[in-house]
């Protein structure tokens, strides 16, 4: 298999291995939208970590497969193509990406999918699909642009030029630049943190926030209110406020 599903610590950890690069075939595009379901309804994976090794997150698309296919293939495989992203994308849990090396085209789009990223020094991220006489088809042009903003995003996807890890957190892109052989043991504690929280609440949050950026504030604000009042059913928020006015703040246990 050139996707792995690897729980530990509540983490679960979404592994390309598809040497060398972590070309994002068919086979692979179909096994990642698998596991990331699977990620999504299994109780012990409370937060998810997308790694592709210490070389390489993933270079991209499968340019020999993608170069066989015609208009007629392209167009039943193009919807198929951003379900298997989307599929991260819509994981109910915090999820981090730990980018390593080339992170373009396909690559790129995958780590958008993520709700925070870290990459190594090493890192290089891009959309160079321009230069292939293509556009960004996993997901880039909206993400993309969600992220960082259309003109930055623009800037990238017409020149498809690639930007290292200090550019990149810059403009926005990744979130924090560690050193190679530290990317994925600060992505896992950042998940394993998280893992210990409040499932229920997490999962609130990042419905709202994601909601809100694709739609108008006053839908963003009705699922944000509902969600609040919500929460008073759980038992997490009786656990976290008890301990609160008991303990003090930070000291709750949501487990």
């Amino acid at each position: 298999m050139t996707v792995h599903l690897e729980v530990a610590e509540g983490v679960g950890t979404l592994r390309l291995e598809r040497p060398p690069m972590n070309a994002l075939d068919v086979a692979t595009q179909d096994r990642l939208k698998e596991l990331a379901e699977e990620a999504a309804r299994r109780e012990d994976v409370r937060a998810v970590v997308i790694y592709g090794g210490e070389k390489v997150f993933a270079a991209g698309a499968d340019i020999k497969e993608m170069q066989a296919m015609d208009h007629a293939a392209m167009v039943l495989r193009a919807r198929a193509l951003q379900d298997s992203f989307t599929a991260v994308a819509r994981i109910p849990k915090p999820v981090v990406a730990a980018v390593t090396g080339y992170a373009l085209g396909g690559g790129c789009e995958l780590a958008l999918c993520a709700d925070y990223r870290i990459a190594g020094e090493n890192a290089k991220l891009g959309q160079p699909e321009i230069l292939l006489g293509l556009i960004p088809g996993a997901g880039g042009t909206q993400r993309l642009s969600r992220l960082i903003g259309p003109s930055k995003a623009k800037d990238l996807i017409f020149t498809g030029r690639q930007v290292r890890a200090d550019e990149a957190l810059a403009l926005g892109l990744v979130d924090r630049v560690v050193p190679v052989g530290e990317v994925y043991a600060q992505a896992h504690a950042w998940a394993a943190k998280l893992a210990q929280g409040p499932a229920i609440a997490l999962r609130a949050a990042k419905e709202s926030v994601d909601t809100g950026l694709e739609t108008d504030i006053d839908t963003g604000l009705a699922v944000e209110r509902n969600w609040f009042a919500g929460l008073f059913a759980t038992e997490d928020r009786e656990r976290g406020m008890r301990s609160f006015v008991e303990e003090g703040p930070g000291k709750a246990k949501f487990l």
